[in-house]
C-alpha cells in the first residue's frame, strides 16, 4: 500500500516530530512533478501554523493564508475536499484576490490543496505548488492523495503524544501563533469588537502594511500599535 510505503520511508530517515513533518513534505516534492510543498496545521477557525515547508515560496504560501484567512488551504479544510488550481493567475483572483496577488508575486503559478481530516475533525492541509501553470495527471494526483493520507496518520500519531485531556498536537509549528491569538484579544478590548472581527482587523492591517501578521501581533502586545480611536 502506497501510504504505508510513504510512512516507512519517512520514519526510517527521521524520528523527531519536526523532522518527520519536514521529511514528509520533502519526499512529496521529490516524488511528484511539483516545485514545493507545505504542511499546515488547521483548526475550525483556520490555519494554526506551518509545520513544514520545502522552500521560501511554500512558506510564503502558508503565511499568506494564515494572515489573510483565505486561500486554497482554508477552503480545502472547510469543505474537506481537494482544491486544485492548475492556473492560479486565471482562477485564483476571483476566489481569493488578496491571497492570489501575494502568491503570484512569490512565483507560485499552480496550487493543489489536499485536506488531512478524520471525519469532521480538521487536522491539517498538504499544499503543493508549481512555479509554472499545469495540472497534475491522474497518477500524480493519486500519489499526492496518498501523501495527504500519510500526513493524516502522522498527525494522529503526534496527537497521541499530547498530554492527556488536551487537544494540542505534539509538534512545534515554524512560528508561534499564540501571540497572534493574544494580540487578537488585546485588539478586541481596544476596539470594542468581537474576537472574530478583531482577527479580521489584524489580518487586514498586516496585509495593508505588507508585514507578517505575527510581526504586527508582537507590536500590538508590545504597545507599539493600538487599534482604539485614540491610537488610530
Amino acid at each position: 500500500m502506497r501510504t504505508v510505503q510513504i510512512l516507512s520511508q519517512v520514519a526510517t530517515v527521521h524520528t523527531s516530530p519536526e523532522a518527520l513533518c519536514q521529511r514528509l513534505v520533502e519526499a512529496c516534492a521529490e516524488a511528484l512533478p511539483v516545485t514545493g510543498v507545505g504542511m499546515v496545521l488547521m483548526t475550525d477557525s483556520g490555519p494554526a501554523g506551518v509545520m513544514a515547508a520545502t522552500d521560501g515560496p511554500a512558506t510564503t504560501m502558508e503565511e499568506l493564508q494564515f494572515t489573510l484567512g483565505e486561500g486554497p488551504c482554508v477552503e480545502s479544510s472547510q469543505t474537506g475536499r481537494p482544491v486544485l488550481q492548475p492556473d492560479l493567475a486565471v482562477t485564483g483572483p476571483p476566489r481569493w484576490p488578496a491571497f492570489s496577488a501575494g502568491a503570484l508575486e512569490a512565483g507560485i503559478r499552480a496550487i493543489f490543496a489536499l485536506p488531512m481530516r478524520v471525519g469532521g475533525i480538521r487536522l491539517g492541509v498538504l499544499d503543493l505548488y508549481r512555479d509554472e501553470p499545469g495540472d497534475l495527471d491522474q497518477k500524480s494526483l493519486a500519489d499526492a492523495l496518498h501523501f495527504a493520507d500519510a500526513g493524516t496518520v502522522l498527525l494522529l500519531h503526534l496527537q497521541s503524544l499530547a498530554p492527556a485531556g488536551t487537544d494540542v498536537v505534539a509538534v512545534p509549528v515554524l512560528e508561534d501563533r499564540a501571540q497572534v491569538h493574544q494580540a487578537t484579544g488585546v485588539l478586541s478590548v481596544q476596539a470594542d469588537v468581537p474576537l472574530s472581527h478583531a482577527l479580521a482587523l489584524l489580518r487586514a492591517r498586516a496585509y495593508a502594511e505588507g508585514r507578517p501578521v505575527l510581526e504586527l501581533a508582537r507590536a500590538v502586545l508590545g504597545g507599539q500599535v493600538r487599534f482604539d480611536v485614540d491610537g488610530g
